[in-house]
């Protein structure tokens, strides 16, 4: 018996995964209508229009899939209610890099990971390596930037 593969996320990036698909839906009709019209003007084999409109409505419904499965297999956590001395999802990490530099990140899904936020996926290089660390371990990732050096320094569940 196969076993569906639970999704950890935050409640802002299930949030925002909704909010997506409510998009995406409400765009439904609009394509419809669109192919309506494009049908209208005859010559579908020569229409770019029919294709085009065609081509988003194939886009828009795998996006639409993908993201309903996403949601239904979401385990949303909330980082308020952990705790402990190891790095563990959901967790804010401030790090001291190479120059001692500290530089923060949330360990989050995939789904809503963007690194430029601070908010990377425990599935990344970096998050892999940091899941059940602790405060002082030092932790050595290669990206393909090359190898990076980190201290962990503090750890915050909010």
């Amino acid at each position: 018996m196969a076993t569906v593969e639970k999704m950890p996320m935050l409640q802002m990036g299930y949030d925002k995964l909704s909010a997506q698909l409510r998009e995406l839906k409400a765009e439904r009709p609009l394509i419809v209508e669109a192919i309506e019209e494009a049908r209208a003007h005859g010559d579908l084999s020569e229409n770019a229009e029919y294709h085009a409109a065609k081509e988003r409505q194939g886009q828009v419904e795998a996006t639409i899939s993908d993201l309903e499965d996403k949601l239904s297999r979401a385990q949303i956590i909330d980082p308020k209610t952990l705790s402990g001395d190891k790095i563990v999802f959901g967790a804010t990490v401030t790090l001291l890099d190479e120059d001692d530099k500290p530089v923060k990140y949330q360990i989050v899904g995939q789904a809503e990971a963007d690194a430029k936020a601070g908010m990377i996926s425990y599935n990344s290089p970096l998050g892999r390596a940091l899941i059940g660390r602790q405060i002082g371990d030092e932790v050595e990732v290669t990206v393909p930037s090359g190898d990076k050096f980190y201290l962990v320094e503090r750890i915050d569940f909010v």
